[in-house]
């Protein structure tokens, strides 16, 4: 991660991820979670608030460690166990196979430079019959629409540390093995390029 990356970009994603229409949709989608729960782009700890009460363990991973900072308050108010974990080098999680009970991704997505990999790895950590619980942004089914997000996409990644506007969520998550059983997509209040959503969950195979 570059300086921008590391210093100024997280403070930037925890004042426009913190708005209140953002809000409204963890406080309503961020369900279904239990156990020792594995957030992957753990941020400023926005989604603390709405973890489910069945979470009883949180493990955060996230490249910026200056969220963990800004996470502060929300985590003194958090009353169950959180885990600060780091990639290893190869992009691998420090973490046994299926050891977690449940997955949560929100607005995170777009960002991993190798996606597959990451979806791969939540899988391995993930036990069989565990959620993959996500929220992200992406590619909207309108082609008009879809050729603004190409347009603006470049700019977007560079601004964005990494974030695609372009990406077609439910497709990625399938494609590594999960099993797709909610998928809803709509459009939440804002422009029409970065606000078409991916909500749903998906589930480990048993036997996987």
């Amino acid at each position: 991660m570059n300086w921008y990356e590391d210093h100024i970009l997280p403070r930037i994603i925890d004042w426009t991820m913190s708005h209140r229409e953002v809000m409204k949709i963890r406080e309503k989608f961020v369900t279904g979670l239990e156990g020792k729960t594995l957030e992957v782009g753990f941020g400023s700890g926005l989604n603390l608030p709405f973890m489910p009460e069945a979470v009883t363990r949180l493990i955060a991973v996230d490249p910026a460690k200056l969220g963990r900072k800004l996470a502060k308050k929300r985590l003194a108010q958090f009353s169950r166990p959180v885990d600060f974990i780091d990639l290893e080098p190869s992009g691998r999680l420090p973490l046994e196979d299926s050891s977690v009970d449940s997955v949560l991704s929100t607005f995170t997505l777009c960002t991993i430079a190798d996606l597959n990999q990451a979806l791969e790895e939540i899988l391995r950590v993930l036990k069989p019959g565990g959620r993959l619980v996500f929220v992200e942004h992406g590619l909207s089914p309108e082609p008009h629409i879809q050729k603004w997000q190409m347009r603006i996409n470049p700019c977007q990644k560079c601004i964005g540390g990494g974030c695609h506007l372009n990406r077609k969520i439910d497709d990625f998550i399938a494609n590594v093995g999960f099993d797709l059983v909610e998928l809803n997509n709509f459009y939440a209040k804002g422009p029409k390029p970065w606000s078409y959503l991916y909500q749903g969950w998906a589930r480990k195979p048993f036997g996987n």
